[in-house]
């Protein structure tokens, strides 16, 4: 009789505890807080940031890409910095010589400021680059808004003014300036005119446009124009921002003669 008796099987069911929930939410939280702390100390320093501070980071912000180009532009080149970058005693504007020691941040602000009040049209034709030789302003061209005509070296009403509002922010200091002209590689309507002879007659015209604006003769240092071999843009050579004039407010107040023969055989940036 024992062996009919049913066996009981009795089953201990261990119990296993659920696993401890890991960091990984704590990484998140601490990802969003920072985002937000620099969100909102983004904006206190935009409210504390002037007018005309803005006004310059909006264009170098507009202008960065650097340029929707692959090559080379004027914030990449060699020995450029971009506008609102902090400066030190290097940047000074010939300090030693000039007594308002303005730095050049504080003049490409000074011309963006001018710019804005001044131009109605073509406010984005203007870019500007500081160099280890002073300030880079370029002035170039839109099929929209040209500064000159196709094929002519006469300055458009849009150059004029463009050349006018940059020289009322020059003329006040004694640097010398070196004026640049430059085509894209479209060639010219007329055989007997190359872009060679087409970018010295521009540069040649923005030099009047800048003497008859207030700018003193002898602060003129160089007139020179390079065709279409210094492009903006190198990938796209008919770009018409190729199309510009270029002024170099140089960082000393005057080149000896030595430095001047040095500087002149460089290329430009």
């Amino acid at each position: 009789m024992e062996e009919n008796k049913k066996k009981i099987i009795i089953k201990r069911v261990k119990k296993v505890h659920a696993e401890h929930h890991g960091g990984s939410w704590k990484v998140a939280y601490a990802d969003f807080v920072t985002a937000m702390m620099a969100f909102f100390l983004l904006m206190w320093l935009l409210n504390m940031t002037s007018q005309d501070k803005r006004a310059v980071l909006a264009m170098y912000f507009k202008h960065f890409s650097l340029f929707d180009k692959g090559g080379k532009s004027f914030m990449q080149e060699s020995g450029q910095r971009p506008v609102g970058r902090n400066v030190g005693m290097d940047d000074i504007v010939d300090a030693g010589e000039h007594q308002s020691g303005i730095t050049n941040d504080d003049l490409a602000t000074k011309l963006m400021t001018s710019v804005n009040q001044n131009v109605q049209v073509g406010k984005d034709q203007l870019y500007i680059a500081i160099t280890d030789d002073g300030i880079r302003i370029q002035i170039v061209d839109s099929k929209n808004n040209p500064i000159f005509p196709a094929g002519s070296a006469q300055l458009t009403d849009l150059g004029s003014q463009m050349l006018r509002t940059v020289a009322s922010v020059l003329k006040n200091f004694p640097n010398e300036i070196a004026v640049e002209g430059h085509t894209d590689s479209s060639p010219t309507r007329s055989e007997q005119i190359s872009n060679w002879e087409l970018s010295v007659a521009r540069a040649s015209s923005a030099r009047r446009e800048l003497e008859q604006s207030g700018i003193e003769p002898v602060r003129i240092c160089r007139v020179v124009g390079y065709s279409d071999r210094v492009p903006l843009f190198s990938d796209l050579p008919d770009d018409p921002r190729n199309r510009r004039i270029s002024l170099l407010f140089c960082k000393n107040k005057k080149l000896t003669p030595p430095d001047r023969l040095k500087w002149l055989m460089k290329s430009p940036e």
